[in-house]
């Protein structure tokens, strides 16, 4: 376990939920978990970089492809790789390849940073976790053995009491709310030794349930509004991310201040 000072530069990778989908800032762009853990790591240490490659909707192929091979040669102190999850939410998945692709991508990664940090990702209460909730096991158990073999911490939000509960996902239902990458990026921080600023599991208040019909009112917007053209895009072999560029390629200075 290394210290907070010892990391002077971060890369993180993956896809929409390291690109920080849907914790949008007013000029419409996406914050999200690793662009607040850089933050607070910048607002500790003198001179830090940070490199964000991560890019919605790409698969763990693309992203050991496209993504690992950059980052291998940046020579950062400190890389997160989140990925797999895209491809388990698809209806036919060759889950040994996909482990594969992680093996060999934390193969290439590990031995190029001082810390690479891994992911069980968390995962929204509902029917669609319970549909693939078999496959995010096997894949996170996976994970488990990977990052044992190459040295990795892994931060287990999937266990989390707290990121399970709908409140904290956005109407899409596949993305976290600000307050959900709040969260996780104090969980991360927490995994990399540094104090804590919050209890990041603490579960929301008890709220009473809405009304039956605010609930299939919602349910039909959902349906309208995402669920819909998520299906359309499998269909035709499109991805939200299709021609879409990492929005901090390069390692640079990071200039945010010291949150709360």
């Amino acid at each position: 376990m290394h210290d907070i000072a010892d990391f002077r530069s971060f890369v993180a990778l993956g896809d929409s939920f390291t690109e920080g989908m849907s914790d949008a800032l007013p000029d419409g762009n996406y914050r999200g978990w690793a662009d607040l853990l850089a933050g607070r790591i910048g607002a500790e240490v003198q001179d830090f970089r940070y490199a964000n490659l991560a890019v919605r909707g790409k698969l763990m192929r693309q992203i050991a492809e496209d993504q690992v091979p950059v980052a291998a040669t940046m020579g950062a102190d400190l890389i997160t790789l989140v990925g797999g999850l895209n491809d388990v939410l698809r209806p036919r998945c060759d889950l040994d390849a996909v482990v594969g692709l992680l093996d060999r991508s934390a193969a290439r990664l590990a031995p190029n940073c001082r810390q690479l940090v891994l992911m069980r990702s968390p995962g929204r209460q509902g029917p669609v976790l319970e549909r693939y909730r078999g496959r995010m096991e096997a894949l996170f158990a996976a994970i488990d053995e990977i990052a044992e073999r190459h040295g990795a911490l892994v931060v287990d939000l999937y266990a989390s009491r707290a990121l399970g509960d709908p409140r904290l996902w956005a109407d899409d239902r596949l993305h976290l709310t600000s307050e959900g990458h709040r969260r996780t990026a104090e969980a991360v921080w927490q995994r990399l030794g540094g104090a804590p600023s919050f209890d990041w599991d603490e579960p929301l208040p008890a709220t009473a349930p809405g009304r039956w019909y605010a609930r299939r009112a919602a349910d039909l917007q959902f349906a309208r509004r995402h669920l819909l053209p998520w299906i359309g895009r499998r269909l035709t072999g499109r991805s939200s991310g299709d021609g879409r560029l990492a929005k901090r390629p390069d390692l640079a200075p990071v200039a945010w201040e010291k949150g709360p």
